[in-house]
């Protein structure tokens, strides 16, 4: 089941087929109606565009220059992952440590985003395996960690005006990245672990994905008491899918550091669980790698995209473990760095995934370079504010 756009008669239509979907891209431009104002013509430009901004066409001819409608969709996308840092309680003496500031009715306005034409709908937690060493309790009260801890929430465009400037109704899931201690312990499990079975597609194509261990297990733990953040994205977004089943509708992942690796595991998840789901599309600031070259695989398969923006001067992105390519094409395709070798004898290949410490970058990346500032390099200050500069400069 795909998600289909007005056609208007003035329209052109192209279709393009991802994985088990079908998407039908629209345009409605008229270039009779020359009367238009520059605003008028510019909402025109965003709603007809749309699928292309959320990577129909994987980004193609949009980021080197940068498009400036682009840049600002990114910048939207970014705000929300800010309203996530904001709206955590980073105070480990307050008896809310690690939980939401604000009731979800008003956490976008407290957040200066009270304008944007969403509300958020769910709150969303994470639950870590990996607790601190009991000593460190009385030795290091300050680094006592909650096991379960807010990450971030579900917003959906419900203004009729920004859903008709943007050419369909937008569900945002933004995440925020590493705060507690027990989040920077799962961070160094690095190693990878195979996918579950309900977040994989029977291929024979390819190998078993494979994820890093801890972020997998923050997305699936759950307790007695803590439903897990999985649990939580597939009972929100089915409720989503069924209520607006009759509209355009997109759905877009995004999120920093940690939150950057979430939103790729997230949206991995929405396109294996929901053969229904629309668009899925994932703009990250600044995340480490997720998986090895299955999940890539599957990720490409199934149509999710991904842009990942990335600081050249942020370590963060280099990491964990190491990438290795078998095929030159593919490096300068995807425009990838610090690769470890290319075409290696298969054996040795081989060797090296056994290790589990063999990565893959997925998506398309859009590199930044704050010009050796180590210290905020790894900010999504920082990020946001080089894409800002970005306007009409050539990468």
């Amino acid at each position: 089941m795909g998600l289909i756009l007005p056609i208007s008669k003035c329209s052109t239509l192209s279709t393009k087929r991802l994985g088990a979907r079908r998407f039908k891209i629209t345009s409605s431009w008229n270039p009779g109606f020359n009367h238009c104002s520059v605003g008028d013509r510019a909402v025109a430009e965003l709603r007809n565009r749309w699928m292309e901004f959320q990577g129909i066409k994987n980004w193609e001819g949009l980021l080197d220059p940068l498009d400036d409608d682009l840049r600002k969709e990114i910048l939207r996308y970014g705000k929300f992952v800010e309203a996530a840092y904001r709206c955590f309680d980073f105070d480990m003496s307050s008896p809310a440590y690690a939980t939401c500031l604000y009731p979800k009715s008003s956490m976008l306005t407290n957040c200066g985003l009270d304008k944007t034409g969403y509300k958020v709908v769910k709150n969303l937690y994470a639950t870590c395996v990996v607790q601190m060493p009991r000593w460190t309790k009385k030795t290091f009260p300050n680094l006592a960690s909650p096991r379960c801890s807010w990450i971030g929430y579900v917003a959906i465009c419900d203004d009729a005006k920004e859903i008709t400037r943007l050419g369909r109704r937008d569900v945002v899931i933004a995440y925020r990245g590493t705060a507690t201690s027990s989040e920077w312990l799962e961070n160094l499990r690095a190693t990878l672990t195979c996918l579950p079975d309900d977040m994989t597609t029977s291929n024979e194509n390819y190998n078993q994905p494979m994820v890093q261990s801890g972020l997998l297990s923050l997305y699936t733990t759950n307790t007695q008491c803590d439903q897990s953040l999985q649990d939580t994205i597939r009972e929100e977004i089915g409720k989503i899918l069924e209520k607006y089943s009759d509209e355009a509708l997109s759905i877009t992942i995004t999120g920093h550091s940690l939150g950057a690796a979430l939103a790729t595991l997230t949206a991995c998840d929405i396109t294996t669980k929901f053969s229904n789901a629309p668009i899925v599309s994932v703009v990250s600031f600044g995340g480490p790698r997720v998986g090895n070259k299955s999940f890539r695989c599957q990720l490409e398969k199934s149509g999710t995209n991904i842009l990942r923006i990335v600081n050249s001067d942020d370590p963060v992105t280099k990491v964990p473990g190491f990438v290795i390519h078998d095929d030159i094409d593919d490096v300068a395709e995807r425009g990838t760095t610090h690769v470890a070798s290319t075409r290696m004898p298969s054996w040795l290949q081989k060797c090296m995934e056994d290790t589990q410490w063999v990565y893959a970058e997925v998506g398309k990346e859009l590199r930044l370079s704050s010009k050796g500032h180590i210290a905020t390099c790894h900010d999504l200050k920082t990020y946001l504010h080089l894409v800002t500069l970005m306007k009409n400069v050539q990468l």
